[in-house]
């Protein structure tokens, strides 16, 4: 192990850096990260090259807000040549392992779509490679990923299919419910994939139970809950989607997303309100911390500085007022600015 390599939303490799670092401090792991803004990916680069250890959860893909995937680096290879990236690729891996299957990704950028058709023909060649070679094994916990920055470079990397994000590129490919009154019910969708785990969503999203969403209209949130059977409180002076109210299982009161409390404990608790992300974090502890729901997903909108330092406050104020809780966030795929958080009591 070289390396470990997170892929990020453009824009935000700063901040994976930052929690690459902060990771590597705890854990006392020797390096440095390394990140080029705009480029879609970020490296902490060892001192010195380690074994690789898939029972090392340093940087562990769930421990990382910003990463939409974490891999460990085996092998850099540069400048290889067109007309046979394969051959060089194949020599770069280390005798006697095998791995379950083997992604060829881009960078989530504009030179990275350029990339999409070759990644997709190459991934098939590497595939057929590893299975001549005899390094596939549809037991083996590993996943092998071949990251191509450009066409020219490759960073070959290895993945616990148990501990890393289950979609190429990090990416869960969500499609827009038609019936949905807005484009931001992907963002809960997405949510209920990546920060809960599937015994966690069957367990918690059933038929039945009930939940408050604050700042609801026009539904896009709701219509998640409602798709899942759960009795919604819509909260919203503004006015909710006449087909998400016809569903029989919406309750919309007109009244201030911040002040509402509801009169009985709730399952679930979301909000994407528009606020500082101090001021929601605190409100989202209160609920918590006052009983009025067992669980939360929301949204932090993020400043345009200091981004890393806003999110690790906002997390120490919710602890400060709610104990200690369960807190996953990860900046999804369908978030801008912002990050989705999931906290319950521990």
């Amino acid at each position: 192990m070289l390396a470990q390599l997170v892929y990020c939303r453009p824009g935000f490799e700063g901040e994976c850096a930052q929690e690459l670092d902060a990771l590597a401090a705890d854990a006392g792991v020797p390096g440095y990260a390394r990140a080029e803004r705009g480029a879609g990916y970020a490296q902490f680069v060892l001192a010195e090259p380690a074994p690789f250890a898939s029972s090392d959860d340093t940087f562990a893909w769930r421990r990382q807000v910003f990463a939409r995937q974490s891999l460990a680096v085996i092998a850099r290879l540069d400048a290889l040549p067109r007309s046979d990236r394969l051959t060089p690729l194949l020599a770069a891996l280390p005798d006697g392992f095998a791995v379950a299957d083997a992604w060829v990704e881009p960078p989530e950028t504009d030179e990275g779509k350029t990339l999409a058709a070759f990644c997709r023909s190459f991934g098939n060649a590497l595939v057929q490679g590893l299975k001549k070679s005899g390094r596939m094994d549809k037991t083996s916990p590993l996943r092998l990923h071949a990251f191509f920055p450009t066409g020219e470079d490759c960073l070959v990397a290895l993945a616990d299919v148990r501990k890393s994000a289950p979609w190429p590129q990090g990416i869960p490919r969500l499609k827009f419910p038609k019936d949905a009154p807005s484009r931001s019910t992907l963002k809960l969708d997405e949510a209920f994939a990546v920060l809960l785990d599937e015994r966690e969503r069957e367990r918690w999203l059933k038929p039945g139970m009930s939940a408050v969403d604050l700042g609801a209209a026009p539904g896009g949130w709701t219509w998640q809950l409602v798709h899942r059977g759960v009795h919604v409180t819509a909260i919203d002076n503004g006015p909710m989607d006449e087909a998400l109210m016809s569903s029989g299982l919406v309750a919309h009161l007109r009244e201030d997303g911040f002040r509402y409390a509801p009169k009985r404990t709730v399952d679930w608790m979301v909000c994407d309100m528009v606020e500082q992300p101090r001021r929601v974090a605190e409100r989202m502890a209160q609920w918590l911390a006052e009983g009025f729901c067992r669980r939360t997903i929301f949204n932090l909108k993020l400043p345009m500085k200091k981004r890393y330092a806003e999110v690790q406050a906002a997390f120490d104020a919710m602890r400060r007022i709610a104990g200690d809780l369960d807190i996953r966030a990860k900046q999804l795929y369908h978030d801008r600015e912002e990050i989705t958080v999931f906290a319950q009591p521990r």
